[in-house]
């Protein structure tokens, strides 16, 4: 079995969360920040880079910032890869709008419906920890072919 890997993009305080709970869990832990100014509050343990890694077929990507300029670019830069799952968090009652950030990159449809959105168990999640909480748990959910919630 390949190493489970943990990309969060853009330094948010739901990354900070996603990337400490993701460690406990046994993810390698990766913080992808652009912008290294931005970078500043990296947990022991966890590698920050600015530039999208090399993915693997084994790697869970979550973007945690849907405004940033930079969105359509890393996420192009992570379709480009066989992450495992791609997600982009945000409210489902609005569009999302990584999808006119990569239509614009000339990214196929097909690549574009790789991306999940919402992201996660819907447990009425708020704040940043309980929105990194609802976020593994659909990750774990998916790695495991289950639908998530209380019914089995």
């Amino acid at each position: 079995m390949s190493e489970r890997m943990l990309v969060a993009v853009f330094a948010t305080p739901v990354a900070s969360f996603l990337l400490r709970y993701g460690k406990d869990l046994g993810y390698t832990t990766v913080l992808v920040e652009p912008d290294g100014a931005r970078a500043t509050d990296v947990e022991n343990g966890i590698e920050a880079v600015s530039t999208v890694p090399g993915l693997g077929a084994d790697a869970d990507v979550v973007v945690t910032d849907h405004d940033r300029l930079e969105l359509g670019e890393v996420l192009k830069a992570v379709l480009d890869r066989p992450a495992r799952w791609v997600g982009v968090l945000g409210n489902p009652r609005h569009a999302g709008p990584h999808v006119v950030a990569l239509k614009a990159l000339d990214v196929p449809d097909a690549e574009i419906a790789r991306v999940h959105r919402p992201v996660g168990l819907n447990i009425g999640s708020r704040t940043p920890p309980e929105i990194a909480i609802a976020t593994l748990a659909g990750l774990l959910a998916d790695r495991n072919g289950r639908p998530g919630g209380f019914e089995f």
